[in-house]
Parts: C-alpha cells; structure tokens; sequence
C-alpha cells in the first residue's frame, strides 16, 4: 500500500504525535509498505526519504509549531489510502485529496486542541465559547472521515470512534543499566514532556514542596521558564532529551509523575512503565484507563496532599510495570492499522 499521512505535528518539533507518526511510518515500511509524511516545513529540518515537506508560517498563538500555507496541492503521489492527524490545515488538505481521488480516509484523534486555547489566547472569557465553537466545527469535520481511531473510548467527541493505541515501542523502551543521575538524592520523581499550561507543570512544583526526594522535570514549553523562576530547591529542570538518554532517564527514575489534563493516551507515562518504572497521574481521562494497580497510581486531580502521597508510595511499591503496558504495543497497533487500510481499501 501507498499511504499518505498528513499531520501538522513533525519534527523538528517534539511530542507525541511526531514520535509516533515516526514509528509507525518505520514499522509499516519494514512490512513492505511505502509512506509519506506531509507535514509544515521548517527550516530547521532537513527531510528524509518520502517526508514532504509543505510552506508555512510560525504559529502565532502556540510557540514552536508552524501552519501550513496554501492548504490545497495537486503535487502529491498517488496514495491508495489517506491517514490524517489534525483537524486543521493539512488534516482538511488530506480528506481534500481523498475526495477528490476516490481513495478512503482515515483520522486518529491524538489532541483535545480546544485545551490549549486558554494558553494561546491568554483569557478564559474568551477561550471558553471558542472551545464549544471548536469542537462543534471539528465534530462536523470529523463525521467525514471513513474510519475514526482514538487510542483510548473517551475521545470527547460525539462521533463513534474505533480504539486503537497510538502503540508503545516496547523494543527500544526497556530497562537500562545505564546511570542517568551521577548525584541526585533519593527517591527521584522524574517528568518528560511539554511545558505548557494544560500540562499543569506548576502543580508538579506544589507537589515537589511536599516531597522528600528529588524532582527532574525535562522538557521545553512556554512555560519554561515561569517553572524555572519558581521551582523550589528540590527542582531541577533538564532539556528535552535523545531517545537513548530518555530510555535511560526512565529507568534511573524512582517514579513517572504527571499533572496533565491534555493528553489522550499519555505515551510518555507508558514509555515510564516499559521501562519499569512505575506511574502517577491525576484520576482523570486518559489515565483512568492507562494507569491503575498494576503500573501505578492515581490522585485526586488538585488535591497536592494527595499527589504526594501517592508518589510517596509508588516509589515504595514493587510493581511489574511492563507487563502492565504490553497490551499497547507498537506491533499489535501496525497489525491493526493494516487490517483497518485492508478493510477501508477492499471496500472502496
């Protein structure tokens, strides 16, 4: 199969969609495959084979991603089916294309977008209607599509979607020998990710006040440095990390903690347990299907006393993490994203 992703998340960018729109173009490519990555240029990026790269201008209300200008090309190859991960410009450029060539569509829903308007426009008055907005228009975009995937049933969306894990490369996230901290007090509560406001780092500095160990917090985000100005002693902050270092720093860590309500299956936390480090993260969506007895614990959204706590006693409790988090293994998501193109493709 030829297949087209298109997605306005990609390198030189860091997050989760562009790691996994990365693995699942290799894995895909290993079974005999042929995909293409269209995605906003960036200067600071040099593509590789089949990556397209499309015009675009800084976004002007989320640091660091770019939009991509015009939306609408004729120039790109014959795709058999096409895979789209962004409601807004090139996922429509993308649906655009299989209209027009009788080729079916697929979305995966990996961003609650309308979460990270409060941060952009920098009002609550006026992200609220805007979100409603939001999501009814990408509701209706949505009903589109052939196929909806979510990595997990509670996309909120009132659309029917097919669950599907983004998927987990449990073949390069494992266990590491290799020593991260050379001189940190123990226990270390260790945070990957982006730095932004729907992450809610801040609640990871209230929890770190509490705590009797040591807090890493790795990343960047336009919250970098409010976090830095206000972290206590027991704070240290660290830049974004290289695969191998990242393996290496969930290993070395005594427990994976998160604060974010932005999130739609939290790869990082399940990168963590791979690893075999345990989790905690608030009771809320997506976590009170991804993190439970078996890889971690969940707090009480808000509730710093009881955030603590439970990083207090996850770094006490033995928990065999990685058997937990087989179930989303990066295989057993190409095995199915291939049977979804196989059905979509026969049918079409």
């Amino acid at each position: 199969m030829r297949i087209g992703f298109f997605t306005d998340s990609y390198f030189p960018e860091i997050d989760g969609v562009t790691y996994t729109l990365k693995a699942w173009k290799e894995r895909l490519e290993r079974r005999g495959h042929e995909v293409y990555i269209i995605y906003p240029e960036s200067e600071e990026y040099e593509p590789e084979e089949r990556e397209i790269p499309v015009r675009s201008v800084s976004n002007p209300f989320y640091s660091g991603y770019n939009i991509p200008v015009p939306v609408f090309r004729d120039d790109y190859p014959e795709f058999d089916i096409v895979h789209c991960h962004t409601p807004t410009p090139l996922g429509i450029s993308g649906l655009r294309y299989a209209r027009k060539n009788d080729v079916p569509a697929i979305y995966t829903h990996h961003t609650p977008i309308e979460e990270y308007f409060e941060q952009g426009i920098g009002s609550k008055i006026v992200s609220r209607p805007l979100e409603k907005f939001y999501v009814f228009r990408e509701n209706f975009f949505l009903k589109k599509f052939d196929v909806l995937t979510a990595s997990t049933p509670e996309p909120r969306r009132s659309v029917e979607f097919r669950q599907l894990p983004v998927g987990l490369d449990m073949e390069f996230f494992q266990p590491s020998d290799e020593e991260f901290f050379e001189d940190v007090e123990r226990p270390v509560a260790g945070y990957s990710g982006r730095i932004s406001k729907e992450k809610n780092p801040c609640e990871l500095l209230e929890m770190a006040e509490k705590f009797d160990g040591t807090v890493v917090i790795v990343g960047e985000g336009p919250m970098k440095e409010k976090l830095v100005e206000r972290s206590p002693e027991n704070v240290r902050t660290v830049d974004f990390l290289e695969r191998e270092e990242l393996r290496n720093f969930y290993s070395d860590i005594d427990v994976f903690v998160t604060a974010s309500t932005g999130d739609t299956l939290g790869l990082s936390t399940l990168e963590a347990n791979a690893c075999g480090t345990p989790v905690v993260a608030p009771d809320a969506v997506p976590f009170n299907n991804t993190i439970g007895e078996e890889n971690g614990f969940r707090y009480t959204k808000g509730d710093v006393q009881d955030f603590t706590e439970k990083v207090e006693k996850a770094t006490e409790t033995d928990l065999d993490t990685r058997e937990a988090v087989r179930q989303y293994s990066l295989s057993k998501t190409i095995d199915e994203l291939e049977e979804v193109y196989g059905e979509e493709i026969d049918a079409s």
